[in-house]
């Protein structure tokens, strides 16, 4: 056993010591150069990451503000939209109505088509009545004016009972004594188509029943022929 007191013991402690310093002094410095390099490998790492999240942070604020975008865009269309909705609506409703309108415009239409023909076929049948009346009035000038000295005067009425033209059937050679004497009936034609005895003059009691009779015959010579024997049966009495 060596002793301690042995000179080349302190030596070789000395070196084993030196020894181990300086493999000391190798670790530290390969983990100094380690950490060296962790650190500036971090310091990458770091900054990387950092721009990284700088730009998914720029990109984040661009996708949010296109978001806000597309939603205000959406949030304009919704209202457009409503407002395309409602005009559609109204734009129904108006249509609708119209044809509600037509509707009615066409039934109008067709009852006024239908009074129409009513009237035209009212004074179809007043005209040919009327053309009948004619034929009468020349039959009944010609049988009494011509033969039996019978005057027909057309004339106005200035009375609420007479107004409008009329005809006064003026009859003569009634009284023998006197054969100028005028005996007269006035008559109109109403409305209707229909003989309107208007008065006489002489008055003849029996003139409604006459009247009733005409209407009823539609005869004027027949009519014209019985006033005029009224008129003599009254002038004889």
């Amino acid at each position: 056993m060596v002793s301690i007191t042995d000179p080349s013991m302190s030596d070789r402690f000395t070196s084993a010591m030196e020894e181990i310093h300086n493999k000391q002094l190798k670790t530290y410095g390969e983990i100094s150069d380690s950490a060296t390099e962790l650190c500036q490998s971090h310091s990458k790492f770091v900054k990387s990451a950092l721009d990284t999240c700088l730009k998914k942070c720029k990109d984040d604020e661009l996708l949010f503000e296109t978001i806000q975008t597309y939603k205000k865009d959406f949030e304009q269309k919704n209202v457009a939209l409503k407002e395309e909705r409602h005009a559609i609506s109204e734009m129904i409703s108006e249509i609708q109505q119209k044809e509600m309108q037509k509707d009615d415009i066409i039934q109008k239409i067709e009852k006024l088509k239908e009074e129409h023909n009513k009237r035209k076929e009212l004074i179809e049948s007043q005209n040919k009545a009327n053309k009948d009346r004619l034929r009468n009035l020349q039959k009944a000038r010609l049988v009494f004016q011509d033969h039996l000295g019978m005057e027909i005067r057309t004339i106005l009425g200035k009375t609420q009972l007479i107004k409008g033209e009329k005809l006064q059937f003026v009859f003569r050679n009634i009284n023998l004594s006197n054969p100028d004497s005028a005996y007269v009936v006035t008559m109109g034609i109403k409305e209707d188509g229909s003989y309107q005895i208007v008065s006489s003059d002489p008055v003849l009691e029996c003139l409604p029943v006459l009247e009733s009779r005409l209407q009823e015959t539609n005869n004027l010579p027949a009519f014209l022929a019985n006033i005029r024997k009224e008129f003599i049966s009254q002038a004889r009495r």
